[in-house]
């Protein structure tokens, strides 16, 4: 099994970013450990604070992998490419958040992305992802 994470903007400074909302894990440091635990499963990762460079990846990974894990970060609430790369492949796609976006501001509240998405998760800090990783694993989406 192969899973493909995409982060966007501002993901790679989790640790030092805002930690009493995002933590003060580092996300590698948080993928080794989930790269540990499910050993069996190859987990590639990439992330980009260009929304150009993550339709790419959807696109590149998107008909060869059995589920891509994406945190769209603020493109979330803004893109519509982001919305139309994820309808145009065939692997499902889970939306995630570190942060429960529905208690944040207003704006949060909208995803434009999770129409296409096989499910969403938030609010369940980096663990998250490991809950979307499990779906995938549990072929509950297919």
């Amino acid at each position: 099994m192969i899973i493909q994470i995409i982060n966007g903007p501002n993901i790679n400074l989790l640790g030092k970013r805002e930690p009493s909302i995002y933590g003060s894990v580092t996300f590698e440091d948080y993928l080794a450990g989930l790269r540990k635990t499910h050993a069996d499963v190859q987990i590639d990762y990439f992330q980009s604070n260009i929304e150009g460079e993550l339709i790419d990846k959807i696109q590149q990974t998107g008909f060869d992998v059995d589920g891509i894990i994406l945190n769209a970060g603020a493109y979330t609430h803004t893109s519509i490419a982001l919305q139309d790369a994820i309808r145009s492949v065939t692997s499902p796609v889970i939306e995630v958040h570190i942060s429960n976006v529905h208690a944040r501001e207003a704006f949060r509240h909208v995803s434009m992305i999770a129409g296409a998405c096989k499910g969403v998760i938030c609010g369940f800090g980096l663990n998250s992802y490991r809950l979307a990783l499990e779906a995938l694993i549990n072929d509950e989406l297919k």
